[in-house]
Protein backbone atom coordinates (compact mmCIF):
# COMPACT_ATOMS: atom_id res chain seq x y z
CA UNK A 1 0.00 0.00 0.00
CA UNK A 2 2.58 2.18 0.98
CA UNK A 3 4.04 1.68 -2.14
CA UNK A 4 1.02 2.20 -4.40
CA UNK A 5 0.93 5.81 -2.55
CA UNK A 6 4.79 6.75 -3.31
CA UNK A 7 3.85 6.20 -6.79
CA UNK A 8 0.99 8.02 -7.07
CA UNK A 9 3.16 10.70 -5.60
CA UNK A 10 6.07 10.57 -8.24
CA UNK A 11 3.53 10.71 -10.67
CA UNK A 12 1.77 13.88 -9.06
CA UNK A 13 4.84 15.56 -9.16
CA UNK A 14 6.12 14.82 -12.42
CA UNK A 15 2.98 16.22 -13.89
CA UNK A 16 3.39 19.59 -12.21
CA UNK A 17 7.30 19.69 -13.38
CA UNK A 18 5.95 19.23 -16.94
CA UNK A 19 2.82 21.92 -16.77
CA UNK A 20 5.01 24.25 -15.18
CA UNK A 21 8.27 23.93 -16.80
CA UNK A 22 7.46 23.54 -20.22
CA UNK A 23 7.51 26.38 -22.82
CA UNK A 24 3.18 27.17 -22.42
CA UNK A 25 3.42 27.20 -18.52
CA UNK A 26 3.92 30.88 -18.34
CA UNK A 27 0.61 31.48 -20.29
CA UNK A 28 -1.26 28.07 -17.91
CA UNK A 29 -0.31 30.19 -14.87
CA UNK A 30 -1.29 33.49 -15.43
CA UNK A 31 -3.31 35.55 -17.99
CA UNK A 32 -1.95 37.06 -20.54
CA UNK A 33 -2.04 40.96 -21.12
CA UNK A 34 -5.13 41.82 -23.67
CA UNK A 35 -5.84 45.23 -25.18
CA UNK A 36 -8.05 47.02 -25.69
CA UNK A 37 -9.24 50.70 -27.44
CA UNK A 38 -11.73 52.61 -25.59
CA UNK A 39 -13.49 55.30 -27.88
CA UNK A 40 -15.77 58.10 -26.49
CA UNK A 41 -18.00 59.53 -28.05
CA UNK A 42 -19.43 61.79 -29.47
CA UNK A 43 -15.90 62.40 -30.14
CA UNK A 44 -16.36 65.01 -32.83
CA UNK A 45 -18.29 67.50 -31.38
CA UNK A 46 -21.56 66.88 -30.77
CA UNK A 47 -22.24 64.69 -33.97
CA UNK A 48 -23.68 61.56 -33.13
CA UNK A 49 -23.37 60.19 -36.72
CA UNK A 50 -20.05 58.86 -35.76
CA UNK A 51 -20.16 56.05 -33.39
CA UNK A 52 -23.84 57.59 -31.47
CA UNK A 53 -22.77 58.20 -27.72
CA UNK A 54 -21.34 55.91 -25.11
CA UNK A 55 -17.93 54.42 -24.74
CA UNK A 56 -17.05 52.00 -27.58
CA UNK A 57 -14.51 49.40 -26.72
CA UNK A 58 -12.53 47.26 -29.17
CA UNK A 59 -10.33 44.67 -29.24
CA UNK A 60 -7.11 45.40 -30.78
CA UNK A 61 -5.80 42.17 -30.39
CA UNK A 62 -8.49 40.94 -32.85
CA UNK A 63 -8.47 43.64 -35.39
CA UNK A 64 -10.02 46.34 -33.50
CA UNK A 65 -13.14 43.99 -33.77
CA UNK A 66 -16.29 45.64 -31.97
CA UNK A 67 -17.10 44.35 -28.66
CA UNK A 68 -19.22 46.46 -26.43
CA UNK A 69 -20.68 49.77 -25.79
CA UNK A 70 -20.74 50.70 -22.24
CA UNK A 71 -23.38 53.32 -21.49
CA UNK A 72 -22.27 56.63 -20.70
CA UNK A 73 -23.85 60.28 -18.98
CA UNK A 74 -21.91 63.70 -20.26
CA UNK A 75 -25.22 65.06 -21.07
CA UNK A 76 -26.07 68.93 -22.10
CA UNK A 77 -29.06 70.75 -20.71
CA UNK A 78 -31.06 69.93 -23.34
CA UNK A 79 -30.66 66.02 -21.99
CA UNK A 80 -28.92 65.63 -25.28
CA UNK A 81 -25.63 63.85 -25.96
CA UNK A 82 -22.88 66.41 -24.87
CA UNK A 83 -19.20 67.17 -26.87
CA UNK A 84 -16.78 64.68 -25.07
CA UNK A 85 -13.46 66.77 -24.67
CA UNK A 86 -11.16 64.51 -23.05
CA UNK A 87 -10.49 60.90 -21.79
CA UNK A 88 -8.03 59.68 -19.08
CA UNK A 89 -7.39 56.25 -17.25
CA UNK A 90 -6.42 55.80 -13.48
CA UNK A 91 -4.67 52.39 -12.33
CA UNK A 92 -4.93 53.99 -8.79
CA UNK A 93 -8.30 54.16 -8.58
CA UNK A 94 -9.34 51.90 -11.64
CA UNK A 95 -11.44 54.00 -13.57
CA UNK A 96 -11.82 55.98 -16.97
CA UNK A 97 -12.44 59.65 -17.13
CA UNK A 98 -14.71 61.23 -19.44
CA UNK A 99 -14.69 65.73 -19.86
CA UNK A 100 -17.66 66.84 -22.07
CA UNK A 101 -18.43 70.50 -22.25
CA UNK A 102 -19.87 70.67 -18.88
CA UNK A 103 -18.64 67.69 -16.91
CA UNK A 104 -16.37 65.04 -15.91
CA UNK A 105 -17.31 61.84 -15.52
CA UNK A 106 -15.94 58.79 -13.40
CA UNK A 107 -16.31 55.06 -14.85
CA UNK A 108 -15.21 51.97 -12.60
CA UNK A 109 -13.81 49.97 -15.78
CA UNK A 110 -14.61 46.65 -13.79
CA UNK A 111 -17.87 47.45 -12.94
CA UNK A 112 -18.45 49.33 -16.15
CA UNK A 113 -20.61 51.81 -13.95
CA UNK A 114 -20.01 55.82 -13.51
CA UNK A 115 -18.99 56.39 -9.86
CA UNK A 116 -19.79 60.33 -10.26
CA UNK A 117 -20.47 62.88 -12.54
CA UNK A 118 -19.64 66.43 -11.83
CA UNK A 119 -20.25 69.72 -13.19
CA UNK A 120 -18.06 72.38 -13.06
CA UNK A 121 -18.18 76.05 -12.80
CA UNK A 122 -17.32 77.08 -16.22
CA UNK A 123 -17.33 73.98 -17.95
CA UNK A 124 -14.55 71.24 -18.95
CA UNK A 125 -11.74 70.69 -21.62
CA UNK A 126 -9.53 68.37 -22.20
CA UNK A 127 -7.78 66.96 -18.97
CA UNK A 128 -5.05 64.96 -18.24
CA UNK A 129 -4.38 62.63 -15.35
CA UNK A 130 -0.81 62.40 -13.53
CA UNK A 131 1.18 59.07 -14.28
CA UNK A 132 0.62 57.55 -10.19
CA UNK A 133 -3.22 58.38 -11.44
CA UNK A 134 -3.97 60.54 -8.63
CA UNK A 135 -4.48 64.10 -10.04
CA UNK A 136 -6.52 65.73 -12.65
CA UNK A 137 -5.81 69.25 -14.01
CA UNK A 138 -8.59 69.72 -15.77
CA UNK A 139 -9.44 72.96 -17.97
CA UNK A 140 -12.08 75.25 -17.87
CA UNK A 141 -13.72 74.98 -21.13
CA UNK A 142 -11.71 78.02 -23.21
CA UNK A 143 -11.86 80.13 -20.34
CA UNK A 144 -9.58 82.13 -17.84
CA UNK A 145 -7.66 78.27 -15.39
CA UNK A 146 -7.53 75.23 -14.72
CA UNK A 147 -8.91 73.14 -11.85
CA UNK A 148 -6.47 70.94 -9.77
CA UNK A 149 -8.83 67.57 -9.29
CA UNK A 150 -8.65 64.42 -6.69
CA UNK A 151 -9.28 61.60 -8.88
CA UNK A 152 -10.96 59.69 -6.45
CA UNK A 153 -13.60 62.27 -5.66
CA UNK A 154 -13.72 64.67 -7.84
CA UNK A 155 -13.53 67.17 -5.63
CA UNK A 156 -11.80 70.54 -6.70
CA UNK A 157 -8.57 71.32 -4.91
CA UNK A 158 -6.77 74.01 -6.48
CA UNK A 159 -7.15 76.43 -9.11
CA UNK A 160 -4.62 77.99 -11.76
CA UNK A 161 -5.72 81.22 -13.55
CA UNK A 162 -3.91 81.53 -17.09
CA UNK A 163 -6.02 84.01 -18.62
CA UNK A 164 -5.30 82.22 -21.84
CA UNK A 165 -8.59 80.45 -23.05
CA UNK A 166 -7.72 77.55 -21.24
CA UNK A 167 -8.04 73.77 -23.68
CA UNK A 168 -5.27 71.21 -24.04
CA UNK A 169 -3.37 69.64 -21.14
CA UNK A 170 -0.34 67.19 -20.56
CA UNK A 171 0.94 65.80 -17.70
CA UNK A 172 4.76 65.04 -18.03
CA UNK A 173 6.01 61.40 -17.37
CA UNK A 174 7.87 62.61 -14.06
CA UNK A 175 4.62 63.73 -12.45
CA UNK A 176 6.36 66.92 -11.36
CA UNK A 177 5.32 68.98 -14.40
CA UNK A 178 1.86 69.75 -16.29
CA UNK A 179 1.75 71.92 -19.98
CA UNK A 180 -0.99 74.03 -20.28
CA UNK A 181 -2.19 75.37 -23.63
CA UNK A 182 -4.57 77.98 -24.04
CA UNK A 183 -6.47 79.13 -27.37
CA UNK A 184 -5.52 82.90 -26.71
CA UNK A 185 -1.92 82.21 -26.92
CA UNK A 186 1.11 81.83 -28.30
CA UNK A 187 2.69 80.30 -25.27
CA UNK A 188 2.48 76.68 -23.66
CA UNK A 189 2.56 77.63 -19.79
CA UNK A 190 4.48 75.10 -17.68
CA UNK A 191 3.16 74.42 -14.06
CA UNK A 192 5.20 72.55 -11.13
CA UNK A 193 2.84 70.33 -9.87
CA UNK A 194 4.47 70.37 -6.26
CA UNK A 195 3.20 73.91 -5.38
CA UNK A 196 0.32 74.33 -8.40
CA UNK A 197 2.21 77.33 -9.71
CA UNK A 198 3.23 78.45 -13.02
CA UNK A 199 6.82 78.28 -13.45
CA UNK A 200 7.58 79.11 -16.83
CA UNK A 201 6.44 79.20 -20.63
CA UNK A 202 7.83 77.92 -23.74
CA UNK A 203 7.63 80.23 -27.60
CA UNK A 204 6.53 82.55 -28.51
CA UNK A 205 5.00 80.20 -31.11
CA UNK A 206 4.53 81.31 -35.38
CA UNK A 207 0.70 81.66 -33.17
CA UNK A 208 -1.99 80.33 -30.89
CA UNK A 209 -0.63 77.34 -30.02
CA UNK A 210 -3.30 74.18 -30.38
CA UNK A 211 -2.20 70.44 -30.09
CA UNK A 212 0.87 69.31 -28.86
CA UNK A 213 2.91 66.69 -27.57
CA UNK A 214 6.46 66.44 -25.73
CA UNK A 215 8.70 63.65 -25.82
CA UNK A 216 9.25 61.26 -22.94
CA UNK A 217 12.53 63.05 -21.11
CA UNK A 218 11.00 66.74 -21.49
CA UNK A 219 13.41 67.62 -23.38
CA UNK A 220 11.34 69.38 -26.31
CA UNK A 221 7.62 70.07 -27.22
CA UNK A 222 6.64 69.50 -30.75
CA UNK A 223 2.99 71.99 -31.25
CA UNK A 224 0.67 73.02 -33.94
CA UNK A 225 -0.36 76.47 -34.14
CA UNK A 226 -3.06 78.53 -35.70
CA UNK A 227 -2.44 79.19 -39.79
CA UNK A 228 0.54 76.84 -40.36
CA UNK A 229 0.26 73.58 -41.63
CA UNK A 230 3.46 71.98 -40.41
CA UNK A 231 4.94 72.35 -37.10
CA UNK A 232 7.18 73.91 -34.40
CA UNK A 233 9.60 72.76 -31.94
CA UNK A 234 10.36 73.76 -28.28
CA UNK A 235 13.21 73.67 -25.76
CA UNK A 236 11.88 72.52 -22.55
CA UNK A 237 14.79 73.85 -20.59
CA UNK A 238 15.47 76.86 -22.00
CA UNK A 239 12.16 78.04 -23.02
CA UNK A 240 13.06 78.83 -26.66
CA UNK A 241 11.25 77.94 -30.12
CA UNK A 242 13.84 76.08 -32.01
CA UNK A 243 12.43 75.17 -35.23
CA UNK A 244 9.58 75.81 -37.68
CA UNK A 245 8.80 73.01 -40.39
CA UNK A 246 6.20 73.49 -42.83
CA UNK A 247 4.78 70.92 -45.00
CA UNK A 248 5.89 70.80 -48.96
CA UNK A 249 3.66 70.15 -51.92
CA UNK A 250 0.12 70.82 -50.14
CA UNK A 251 -1.59 73.44 -50.01
CA UNK A 252 -3.92 74.52 -47.28
CA UNK A 253 -7.24 75.66 -47.61
CA UNK A 254 -10.92 75.75 -45.55
CA UNK A 255 -10.87 73.19 -42.97
CA UNK A 256 -14.81 71.45 -41.37
CA UNK A 257 -13.25 71.77 -37.77
CA UNK A 258 -11.01 73.57 -35.48
CA UNK A 259 -10.30 76.25 -37.97
CA UNK A 260 -6.30 75.28 -38.22
CA UNK A 261 -4.69 73.62 -40.62
CA UNK A 262 -2.61 71.21 -38.80
CA UNK A 263 -4.48 69.90 -35.93
CA UNK A 264 -3.27 66.69 -34.36
CA UNK A 265 0.27 65.47 -33.67
CA UNK A 266 1.93 62.53 -32.13
CA UNK A 267 5.46 61.29 -31.61
CA UNK A 268 6.09 57.79 -32.53
CA UNK A 269 6.57 56.06 -29.17
CA UNK A 270 10.53 55.60 -30.29
CA UNK A 271 10.44 59.02 -30.96
CA UNK A 272 11.61 58.68 -34.67
CA UNK A 273 9.33 60.51 -36.35
CA UNK A 274 6.40 63.01 -36.17
CA UNK A 275 3.12 62.15 -37.33
CA UNK A 276 0.94 65.53 -38.60
CA UNK A 277 -2.81 65.66 -39.35
CA UNK A 278 -3.69 67.65 -42.77
CA UNK A 279 -7.58 68.56 -42.59
CA UNK A 280 -7.98 70.11 -45.74
CA UNK A 281 -5.81 67.62 -47.95
CA UNK A 282 -7.64 64.68 -45.83
CA UNK A 283 -3.84 63.47 -44.96
CA UNK A 284 -1.52 62.35 -42.28
CA UNK A 285 2.15 64.05 -43.55
CA UNK A 286 4.85 61.83 -41.73
CA UNK A 287 8.50 64.14 -40.82
CA UNK A 288 11.81 61.75 -40.15
CA UNK A 289 13.15 63.52 -36.90
CA UNK A 290 16.27 60.75 -36.03
CA UNK A 291 18.97 62.85 -37.31
CA UNK A 292 19.71 66.57 -37.39
CA UNK A 293 17.90 67.12 -40.16
CA UNK A 294 14.06 67.17 -40.28
CA UNK A 295 13.07 65.02 -43.60
CA UNK A 296 9.10 64.90 -44.56
CA UNK A 297 9.25 61.35 -45.66
CA UNK A 298 5.44 60.24 -46.29
CA UNK A 299 1.92 61.30 -46.89
CA UNK A 300 -1.35 58.43 -45.86
CA UNK A 301 -4.61 59.32 -47.07
CA UNK A 302 -7.33 58.89 -44.86
CA UNK A 303 -11.23 58.62 -45.01
CA UNK A 304 -11.74 62.27 -43.60
CA UNK A 305 -9.95 65.48 -42.27
CA UNK A 306 -8.21 64.31 -39.52
CA UNK A 307 -8.35 66.32 -35.96
CA UNK A 308 -6.27 64.35 -33.72
CA UNK A 309 -3.56 61.71 -33.57
CA UNK A 310 -2.64 59.16 -30.75
CA UNK A 311 -0.44 55.57 -30.82
CA UNK A 312 -1.04 52.14 -29.48
CA UNK A 313 1.87 51.91 -26.22
CA UNK A 314 4.03 49.86 -28.47
CA UNK A 315 3.90 51.83 -31.38
CA UNK A 316 2.50 49.18 -33.53
CA UNK A 317 -0.43 51.42 -34.68
CA UNK A 318 -1.79 54.87 -35.99
CA UNK A 319 -4.37 56.01 -34.76
CA UNK A 320 -6.04 59.51 -36.22
CA UNK A 321 -9.36 60.58 -35.25
CA UNK A 322 -10.78 59.42 -38.50
CA UNK A 323 -11.03 56.11 -37.26
CA UNK A 324 -8.20 55.09 -39.73
CA UNK A 325 -6.14 51.78 -38.20
CA UNK A 326 -2.89 52.70 -39.90
CA UNK A 327 -0.15 50.00 -39.49
CA UNK A 328 3.34 52.80 -38.38
CA UNK A 329 5.55 50.46 -39.83
CA UNK A 330 3.92 50.24 -43.60
CA UNK A 331 2.15 53.33 -42.97
CA UNK A 332 -0.87 51.17 -44.56
CA UNK A 333 -4.77 51.70 -43.50
CA UNK A 334 -5.05 47.99 -42.26
CA UNK A 335 -8.84 48.20 -41.13
CA UNK A 336 -11.39 51.71 -39.95
CA UNK A 337 -13.26 51.28 -36.43
CA UNK A 338 -16.86 50.50 -36.84
CA UNK A 339 -19.68 50.09 -34.08
CA UNK A 340 -22.48 47.69 -33.62
CA UNK A 341 -24.54 49.28 -36.63
CA UNK A 342 -21.94 49.13 -38.72
CA UNK A 343 -21.18 53.04 -38.69
CA UNK A 344 -18.25 54.12 -38.98
CA UNK A 345 -16.71 55.52 -35.61
CA UNK A 346 -14.44 58.84 -35.73
CA UNK A 347 -13.55 60.55 -32.28
CA UNK A 348 -10.41 62.39 -31.31
CA UNK A 349 -10.96 61.03 -27.56
CA UNK A 350 -9.01 57.78 -27.28
CA UNK A 351 -7.32 55.74 -25.21
CA UNK A 352 -5.26 52.39 -25.39
CA UNK A 353 -6.22 49.80 -21.98
CA UNK A 354 -4.19 47.14 -21.48
CA UNK A 355 -6.01 44.25 -19.03
CA UNK A 356 -4.21 40.97 -17.76
CA UNK A 357 -7.18 38.97 -17.07
CA UNK A 358 -9.52 41.00 -15.14
CA UNK A 359 -6.98 42.96 -13.82
CA UNK A 360 -6.04 46.65 -15.00
CA UNK A 361 -2.52 47.12 -15.62
CA UNK A 362 -1.53 49.76 -18.49
CA UNK A 363 -2.88 52.56 -20.13
CA UNK A 364 -1.66 54.82 -22.58
CA UNK A 365 -2.81 58.32 -23.40
CA UNK A 366 -4.95 60.53 -25.61
CA UNK A 367 -1.92 62.33 -26.54
CA UNK A 368 0.82 60.96 -29.27
CA UNK A 369 3.14 61.61 -26.66
CA UNK A 370 6.95 59.96 -26.51
CA UNK A 371 8.36 56.64 -24.76
CA UNK A 372 11.55 56.34 -25.57
CA UNK A 373 12.81 56.36 -22.11
CA UNK A 374 9.71 54.13 -20.40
Amino acid sequence: MNNYFLRKRRLFFIFLIITFCSPGAASFAQPSVHHYLYVATPGVRNYLQYGGHGLLVFDMDNNFKFIKRIPTRGLDDNGEPSNVKGIAVSLYTNCIYISTVQAMQCIDLSTEKVVWEKKYEKGCDRMSISPDGKTIYLPSFENDHWKVVDAKTGNVLHRIVTNSHSHNTLYGPDGKKVYLEGLHSNLLTVVNTSNQTITSTIGPFYNHVRPFTIDAKQNRCFVNTDSLLGFEIGDLHTGKKTTHIEVKGFSMGSVKRHGCPSHGIALTPNEQEIWLADAFNESLHIFDISKNEINQTKTIKVSDQPGWITFSIDGKYAMPSTGDIIDANTKEIITNLVDETGAHVQSEKMVEVQFEGKKLVRAGDQFGIGRASQ
